[in-house]
């Protein structure tokens, strides 16, 4: 299983915001069981969407400008973005089925 890439305050722009493929940030810190736990489900919905979702990771302990600007205040919180813009936030642990249709809602069904 291949492991989900991180995404930096300082690529944030260029990696997230300037996409043309929908992306999907999981904000998680080491230190957090919750985050832990939806990891695997992450990079499992990275294989299943390849090539037409991109999956990042984003430490907040590392990278506190993002989470701060797009207020943050719990962790795991998934987002969605398509076109540069917020499509979806998803906060705390959910189960794969859950994640997987939040993302088809946020993107449409032909991802």
């Amino acid at each position: 299983m291949a492991e989900t890439p991180e995404v930096t305050d300082d690529t944030w722009e260029s990696a997230v915001l300037k996409s043309e493929t929908p992306v999907l940030v999981d904000f998680w810190a080491p230190w957090c069981g919750p985050c832990r736990m939806v990891a695997p489900i992450v990079e499992e919905l990275g294989e299943e969407y390849a090539g037409k979702v991109n999956f990042y990771k984003m430490n907040t302990d590392e990278n506190p400008t993002i989470p701060t600007e797009f207020e943050i205040r719990s962790i795991p919180t998934l987002m969605i973005f398509e076109g540069g813009d917020l499509k979806s936030r998803i906060v705390g642990f959910r189960p794969k089925s859950d994640l997987k249709k939040r993302l088809e809602e946020a993107i449409g069904p032909s991802a």
